[in-house]
């Protein structure tokens, strides 16, 4: 028996088009920790357009056999979610994402978007270092994370949250996969 992986494909979001749908997923009781459960669809409408129109941030959703999935969010952490909380090195992305709410989940759907997340990042020979910093309550995260080659560094105060501070080299991701 052979086990496959979806294929995954990556378009940029626009704010206007996808804002409908972004709102359900992240007010859906599973994205607490998107910290949006109050927003309305102007108001996802409204971040969106703010990160579009931000050098310093993209937004992104991912497609599995050509329906949305999943958004990725980069940034650039000398700049814009951890500008003064850390010392970024050359080659750091900073990185959200958000699987799309189910009522059929699929076992190892979220570890293969993280996956196909982290290998649509170092696809770019110019990312060397991938930065996230999920809240410390969120446990699903920091397994996922673990998962693919995350190492927590600290826990950092945002102005919005306690988090936990991580990194991910493409050689810690490559050794996680293919464990």
């Amino acid at each position: 028996m052979t086990s496959t992986s979806p294929t995954f494909t990556f378009r940029p979001l626009d704010p206007l088009d996808d804002a409908v749908l972004l709102h359900r997923w992240v007010t859906h009781p599973k994205a607490v920790f998107w910290m949006m459960q109050d927003a309305d669809p102007e108001d996802v409408e409204r971040a969106y357009l703010d990160i579009e129109a931000d050098a310093h941030r993209h937004a992104f959703l991912g497609l599995h056999e050509e329906a949305p999935v999943f958004l990725m969010e980069t940034y650039d952490p000398a700049h814009r979610e951890l500008a003064g909380l850390y010392e970024p090195q050359p080659g750091d992305v900073g990185m959200h994402f958000l699987v799309a709410p189910t009522d059929t989940p699929v076992h190892g759907f979220t570890k293969a978007v993280i996956t196909a997340v982290l290998a649509h990042l170092f696809a770019d020979p110019g990312t060397r270092r991938i930065v996230v910093e999920p809240d410390v309550r969120n446990k699903a995260v920091h397994a996922l994370n673990a998962a693919v080659g995350f190492l927590p560094e600290r826990e950092i105060q945002k102005p919005e949250k306690r988090a936990l501070l991580s990194f991910c080299t493409r050689e810690q991701f490559l050794k996680a996969v293919s464990a």
